[in-house]
């Protein structure tokens, strides 16, 4: 007798569907509303960050360094609140990594307290820079979350529908080149659709569609770099997940692992047309 399917509607899927709505629910409405309850959210997935880092890595004098580093982004924030200049950003930045240094012991922890806080500045700082930027905005915003989104939701599917080659075996064994290839078609159709919808109702993003299509491929696969990255963290740290902070996603990291590699290249565009913070 052949096996039985299993039930698709798992208690471990449930969880994990309703935490990302809750998720989503918070990106799109501080999105919505910009300005400080947008910082302050991405200030405190920043903070996460910090504190999942440096957990993982086992820095000490721990719960000063995340002190010593919390302080430093929420002064970022605060500095982008304000419209400071730009210098100001690069002395607050560079204090706080001499400040957390300062506080460790030996060459390797010293390392893992400074690249924590470098890997956490661009998700506290891109988002609400990109929702402020006149050119930008909100549809900015919601590419980087289309791009995401589609790439993570269209490679576990595909992925578990096509299998196939494994994509990285020794960092993620799950992982395959189906699911890699479902990921980059589904982000970039998505961040298609949603600069024509812009365009539909008169907001365009400062790109041609075929700019934009590039720009959704390169970004999906950046994401999804970014996730075999963080993987490979865990791995070398020897954690299953970042943390047990979100039920059913693990850690805030865990999340934030793709969307973080596509800050750094929206963050190379906005060099690329300019942008001041």
């Amino acid at each position: 007798m052949p096996p039985s399917p299993k039930p698709v509607p798992s208690k471990e899927l449930t969880t994990r569907v309703l935490s990302a709505l809750v998720m989503v629910a918070a990106a799109l409405l501080t999105a919505y509303w910009g300005g400080w309850p947008f910082a302050l959210f991405w200030l405190a997935a920043g903070i996460a960050i910090v504190v999942e880092w440096t957990d993982m890595t086992g820095i000490e004098p721990r719960r000063l360094v995340q002190a010593v580093l919390g302080i430093g982004l929420a002064a970022l924030t605060l500095l982008f609140l304000l419209d400071a200049g730009l210098w100001l950003f690069g002395v607050v930045g560079l204090g706080s990594l001499a400040a957390a240094a300062f506080a460790v012991s030996g060459a390797q922890k010293r390392l893992w307290a400074v690249s924590s806080f470098i890997y956490a500045a661009p998700i506290v700082l891109i988002p609400p820079i990109v929702r402020a930027h006149p050119d930008l905005g909100i549809l900015g915003l919601l590419w980087m979350f289309a791009v995401v989104w589609a790439t993570d939701i269209a490679a576990y599917f595909t992925g578990r529908t096509f299998g196939g080659p494994k994509l990285c075996p020794p960092i993620s064994p799950k992982k395959t080149w189906s699911g890699f290839i479902g990921g980059v078609v589904a982000a970039t159709l998505c961040g298609l659709l949603v600069a024509w919808l812009g365009r539909r109702y008169d907001t365009g993003l400062p790109l041609t569609f075929t700019g934009i299509a590039v720009l959704s491929i390169v970004s999906s696969i950046a994401s999804q770099v970014g996730d075999l990255g963080e993987s490979a963290l865990k791995r070398y740290c020897q954690v299953k997940d970042s943390s047990h902070l979100i039920p059913g996603h693990g850690g805030v990291m865990d999340r934030l692992d793709g969307f973080w590699a596509v800050c750094l290249i929206v963050a190379l565009v906005l060099l690329t047309l300019g942008s001041t913070v």
